[in-house]
């Protein structure tokens, strides 16, 4: 595994149980929780194959699950994990380490049509991975599948810093946004949802 994510270092005992539970009583309490989700759904086919990389609880994969989609989650908090199995029967819940990312080795042998990554995920992963997750997730793309990223650019991993690890990772940027509802992007927009593509391969 790499090096301790930010996930883990930045934040004390308990604090994956804290983020469970407030999750959950959002639930209880009728808040929306599916905005990513609809996003994504609007972009790809019907029953399509998703990776929710860097799942967390499993609001994402579930609601995109719910809408008839084949969801895979990973996320390297096996208590994460854990709840998103209690909470979400029926996608695929897996820990592990993006930077690691090999799902053949777990039995998940076939391409993934698109890949999520909701909830501030590259900002959490371990410095100096980034380019790698980036590259990990697309190896599991088929072509022309795509990845849709989001997160708050105050975390301290800038923007530009991600536009030239995509670029290496072969991934082409086709649209960014200010907000997961799609609000136009703006230079000076404190969040960023970025849609990256894995281009067809050259004859």
């Amino acid at each position: 595994m790499s090096d301790l994510t930010r996930w883990v270092t930045a934040h004390g005992a308990g604090h994956a149980q804290w983020y469970i539970e407030r999750f959950r009583r959002m639930a209880a309490d009728g808040v929306d929780l599916g905005g990513e989700a609809r996003l994504l759904d609007a972009m790809i086919a019907r029953r399509s194959r998703v990776l929710d990389a860097g799942c967390g609880p499993g609001r994402v994969g579930a609601e995109l699950a719910a809408r008839g989609h084949v969801v895979v989650g990973v996320d390297v908090d096996p208590e994460l994990i854990e709840a998103a199995g209690a909470d979400h029967p029926g996608p695929t819940w897996l820990v592990g380490d993006l930077a690691e990312l090999d799902l053949a080795s777990e039995g998940v042998s076939e391409p993934f049509d698109a890949a999520v990554c909701a909830g501030n995920v590259m900002p959490y992963l371990a410095p100096g991975t980034e380019g790698v997750v980036l590259a990990r997730i697309a190896a599991h793309l088929r072509e022309d599948g795509l990845i849709v990223v989001g997160f708050g650019l105050d975390r301290g991993y800038p923007l530009a810093d991600f536009d030239t690890q995509a670029a290496a990772a072969g991934l082409a940027l086709e649209h960014r946004f200010a907000t997961w509802d799609l609000r136009p992007w703006q230079d000076d927009a404190p969040f960023a949802v970025t849609v990256l593509r894995r281009p067809t391969a050259t004859p």
